[in-house]
């Protein structure tokens, strides 16, 4: 499939782990780890514009292009119980998750920082663990609802972010089919560089691709550090063309050791951006560079550095969020 989204063709930067970053460095309590309940209050809508902004910021100053994502990862229909709303408040706020990132570009677009605004689905459950696995027809059904605002909001493509399995990742890419609008998919793995449910990342990625005539504009890797997946990447292989983004964790633990800490491991950054460059060095094809749990504005900027064409003395580094 073609897709016409210039983060195909150009570096493009993302944000980094906003929920993290938001709980850990912000100090704000996020329900169900749910950074679109920010939109709810003036504060936290001024606080996401902040951050939003201050990547934005680096992307200018690195000469890239960027990815807006929307704060909608934990806003699909089985959250809104657990969040304490009802199922038309919580479209509401998925909608104002894309408006506010539309509001954003108006604002900072300009030929030499290309914007792309996406909407961002999570996982119906956990996003280290697949848990109870939907059928293909059930994830389709499930996610089109979050899949249909999102796209009606004026998203320019989706994002299907922290996927564990190949079922709910095929239902996402044929929700989004059926709206007509691009997608991707990020897979959560694991340090072993294979999904949660066992299956490597190139048979995951086949999968998808049999199953949805290849309709996903690219796949991405997140949620665990470059330590835990490179080697299959660096092996190289067809698959590996499909793969056109990292959205990688700070720290260097496991999923299982990442849930018993009390205290967020920030990692390196500067570790970080080289070993994000080296693996660009192998795969020049993958554009779209951010961050997931543990990362924030200081990680992108150490990755802008390491790997931005134009990196020179512009990409400044910020001080600690």
């Amino acid at each position: 499939m073609h897709h016409n989204l210039p983060q195909l063709d150009r570096l493009f930067l993302t944000d980094g782990g906003i929920e993290t970053d938001f709980i850990f460095n912000r100090g704000f309590a996020l329900p169900s780890m749910s950074a679109v309940m920010l939109l709810r209050t003036a504060d936290g809508r001024a606080a996401l514009e902040d951050y939003y902004r201050s990547y934005l910021d680096l992307a200018r100053r690195a000469g890239t292009g960027f990815e807006l994502v929307s704060a909608s990862w934990r806003a699909s229909p089985a959250w809104a119980p657990e969040l304490g709303i009802s199922q038309e408040e919580l479209d509401s706020l998925n909608r104002s998750s894309v408006d506010m990132l539309l509001e954003m570009r108006d604002r900072y677009e300009s030929d030499a920082l290309p914007i792309v605004v996406t909407g961002c689905i999570g996982p119906r459950g956990d996003g280290y663990d697949p848990g109870e696995i939907m059928t293909v027809e059930q994830a389709e059904a499930y996610h089109l609802r979050q899949a249909s605002v999102l796209a009606s909001a004026g998203a320019d493509m989706l994002s299907a972010i922290t996927m564990t399995n190949v079922n709910e990742a095929i239902g996402i890419v044929r929700a989004a089919r059926s709206l007509a609008i691009p997608v991707s998919i990020s897979f959560t793995v694991e340090t072993d560089g294979s999904l949660p449910t066992g299956e490597p990342l190139a048979a995951a990625i086949a999968a998808v691709d049999e199953a949805t005539d290849s309709y996903a504009a690219y796949f991405m890797v997140n949620c665990a550090h470059p330590t835990h997946f490179a080697a299959p990447l660096m092996e190289g292989g067809a698959w590996t063309k499909r793969i056109g983004g990292l959205r990688a964790n700070a720290s260097r633990c496991s999923h299982a050791e990442l849930d018993g800490m009390d205290e967020l491991d920030t990692g390196d950054p500067v570790e970080l951006g080289q070993l994000y460059r080296q693996l660009r060095e192998r795969l020049p094809h993958i554009n779209v560079l951010g961050g997931c749990c543990g990362t924030d504005i200081r990680h992108v900027t150490a990755i802008a550095e390491s790997c931005a064409a134009h990196r020179t003395d512009r990409v400044a580094e910020p001080s600690a969020a």
